[in-house]
């Protein structure tokens, strides 16, 4: 190999070398970006940078501007750079367990949104791209004694609140997550419309001044609802148990809710039906309307007859005393009337002091036992009735015309030796006996006549009725003559 080709070679491995330097050694150039922050927030050299709840750098300086702002320089590794102009950086508390638990969050502008282009190697975010954390400290610094008072006796009832509790509201935090990713999306949306962002705060504003003018009324309400809550939070355990019954019933009221729909469907028919009618229900109710007003001084009479002050004067009174009027008439037990009282088999109840069968129990008892006198006065039924129309007119009408009946009646007289009455020696009624009667020709003591006795047999021995011989009547007591 010559001197010159040696030199070329020399040349190049040199070349090679540098370009390797630049490419893995000088290359570690990484990606900045310096932001101007409010305040920095207690953030320090060395904390991250987070894209997406992944790291994406780190801090490397914190300076002092100008007018009082941090001007904060922090690196981008190369999955992330360059970062798009609409960027937000943002600086939020990593953690609650040191003071200095600071990050800078960067929150990329969504996908297919305006391109505002890239933010270059060493560009810088002005303060309308940043925000500064917010201590509670300083939150609590604008408020002033009493309500910070008020706030700690708010945390000390949530910590009363969460009391043996902690478990379950540990399973409810669990859904935290979701409504805070939705309200992200939600604030999101609001700062794509500015002009609906804007006319919410000034529709809150309006509201506000409402409220702050209905205070007093605002106040009342707060009050009763912390002493409606306070009753709850009294019933912890009846809540409870309502609680665990919830499932069930939301279970069965789902099954009850499936099977209304086809009842919906059954009533559509007699929806439809009634919207003809529904027309008319207008003057109907306009009526009932005027109705319902005349009836108010009757329902204020009838609340009066319902209730009223005093002693045995109102309907209320009076239902209370049907129930010793019901223990009257029913009894203590079913009525015992024992069987026919005139037969052999005839079973009186059983004496006991406590046994009553009531006013009603006594009715039946009666009408049951005398079955036997109304059967026995049915076959005499004729009579009766003959005698009532008998007693009713003075006469009959045949096809001759009227005709009257007349009877003699003659006292009890003493008998001559002929036979005949002596007229002048009437018989001693209180001396006398069924003897002296008869020898006067008269028949006493006819109390078992049997039905149709007063009449003359016609020849087919149908008089007196006997009922085949079942009736209790002396078919021989018939009236004296042929």
């Amino acid at each position: 190999m010559s001197r010159t080709a040696g030199r070329i070679v020399a040349i190049l491995a040199i070349v090679a070398v540098a370009v390797f330097l630049v490419m893995f050694v000088g290359g570690d150039d990484e990606y900045e970006v310096t932001a101007e922050f409010q305040n920095a927030s207690q953030l320090v050299t060395g904390n991250q940078v987070m894209v997406g709840g992944l790291a994406a750098g780190s801090v490397k300086t914190i300076e002092l501007g100008e007018d009082g702002e941090a001007i904060v320089t922090f690196t981008v590794n190369e999955d992330f750079a360059p970062l798009p102009r609409g960027t937000t950086a943002t600086i939020r508390q990593g953690s609650l367990s040191s003071v200095a638990g600071r990050q800078v969050q960067l929150t990329l502008p969504p996908r297919g949104g305006e391109d505002l282009g890239e933010i270059e190697d060493g560009g810088t975010m002005t303060q309308a791209e940043t925000v500064s954390s917010v201590d509670l400290d300083q939150i609590f610094n604008t408020l002033d004694v009493e309500t910070v008072k008020d706030f700690k006796e708010v945390i000390t009832g949530f910590r009363d609140s969460y009391e043996g509790v902690t478990k379950q509201a540990n399973e409810g935090a669990r859904y935290f997550n979701p409504l805070l990713s939705t309200s992200r999306r939600v604030f999101a949306e609001l700062n794509r419309s500015p002009e609906n962002l804007e006319s919410l705060i000034v529709d809150t504003a309006a509201l506000s001044s409402l409220l702050a003018e209905r205070r007093d009324d605002l106040s009342a309400l707060i009050v009763n609802a912390s002493d409606a809550l306070g009753a709850i939070g009294r019933q912890r355990q009846a809540l409870t148990s309502a609680i665990n019954q919830l499932p069930g019933f939301i279970r069965q009221a789902n099954t009850t809710f499936v099977n209304l729909r086809a009842t919906l469907d059954d009533v559509d028919p007699l929806v439809a039906a009634s919207m003809p009618v529904a027309d008319r229900l207008g003057p109907f109710f306009a009526e009932f309307r005027a109705a319902a007003a005349d009836a108010v001084p009757t329902i204020r009479d009838l609340d009066a007859i319902v209730r009223r002050k005093g002693k045995s004067n109102d309907l209320v009174e009076l239902t209370r005393l049907q129930v010793p009027l019901a223990k009257a008439g029913v009894g203590t037990g079913l009525p015992n009337c024992g069987g026919d009282p005139t037969t052999d088999d005839y079973d009186p109840p059983a004496a006991d002091e406590n046994f009553s069968q009531g006013a009603l129990g006594e009715a039946v008892c009666a009408l049951t036992n005398s079955n036997p006198q109304l059967a026995t006065l049915r076959a005499y039924t004729p009579e009766l009735v003959g005698w009532f129309d008998g007693f009713s007119t003075s006469g009959l009408f045949d096809a001759s015309g009227p005709l009257g009946r007349i009877a003699t009646t003659f006292n009890f007289f003493s008998p001559g030796d002929s036979g005949i009455p002596d007229l002048l020696s009437p018989v001693d009624i209180d001396d006398s006996s069924e003897a002296g009667f008869e020898a006067a020709g008269f028949d006493i003591g006819n109390d078992a006549r049997c039905p149709g006795a007063n009449e003359r047999d016609p020849g087919d021995d149908s008089t007196p009725f006997t009922d085949g011989d079942t009736l209790r009547c002396d078919e021989e007591q018939v009236p004296v003559g042929p």
